[in-house]
């Protein structure tokens, strides 16, 4: 209560002020109707933490670097790591839910990825997920409730992609479990051994707990098995499919 009412104090000795000021400018301007905003004034320029903070930078930046022939998104956040990428080469984005915008150089499909595409087989040389398949059969975003989903979901994954080609991916990383309806969280062993048939892990970053980025590290067995100390971090692997 006493902040905002020191807020409130402050909003009005700034007014008066400001209101005074625009009585001897010679830039004539009218006023509006009121539009308090209270909060700002202790705020920091931003927040530069987080899984999708991290995990976008850092993924929009490898693809940058490694400048793929055609790059093919997977749920991942338009309004996040999509646009990152579309703001310096072209993209196609699959997707359960609808897309209602056109945007330069984002082509976008509404494709339910649980169900069989083994029709579309080494389709990409390079390919994104970041923060979806946790959600997959969980029916949060109108997709078919189906408790083997997000395993389906990462075969049309691996079928998509080329031999040699490198996908992107992440997943809340913990003990494992399901927070129904909202995701699934993985164990980072659970994920090396689903990842041990098809793929070579090239690189491994994470987000902790506290919303800070570790890049590159080692996949140590004693880091593995504590999920590097995560309960609810985020593990970004960059993967290698297996040419045989």
């Amino acid at each position: 209560m006493r902040f905002e009412l020191g807020n409130r104090i402050k909003f009005c000795r700034d007014y008066i002020k400001f209101k005074a000021q625009s009585k001897v400018s010679s830039e004539k301007f009218t006023f509006g109707k009121f539009f308090p905003c209270l909060r700002d004034w202790n705020d920091s320029s931003g927040i530069a933490s987080g899984h999708y903070f991290h995990q976008d930078l850092l993924v929009a930046q490898k693809i940058f670097a490694n400048n793929p022939l055609k790059h093919v998104d997977i749920g991942s956040r338009i309004d996040g790591f999509v646009a990152h990428v579309a703001s310096f080469r072209e993209i196609e984005v699959i997707d359960v839910r609808p897309l209602q915008s056109k945007i330069k150089n984002i082509e976008f499909k509404q494709i339910d990825f649980m169900e069989d595409n083994s029709s579309v087989g080494s389709y990409s040389d390079s390919i994104s997920c970041l923060h979806a398949l946790e959600h997959f059969g969980l029916g949060r975003y109108g997709d078919p409730v189906d408790f083997d989903g997000y395993m389906k979901g990462f075969k049309n994954l691996t079928h998509m992609l080329n031999p040699g080609g490198l996908l992107y991916f992440s997943v809340p990383i913990g003990e494992q479990r399901i927070e129904f309806n909202a995701h699934r969280v993985f164990s980072v062993q659970y994920l090396l051994d689903l990842f041990r048939d098809e793929f070579s892990v090239k690189t491994f970053s994470y987000v902790d707990d506290r919303g800070d980025l570790h890049e590159d590290v080692s996949l140590r067995e004693e880091d593995v098995a504590s999920n590097f100390s995560c309960t609810y971090g985020c593990g970004i692997f960059e993967l290698i499919k297996d040419e045989t």
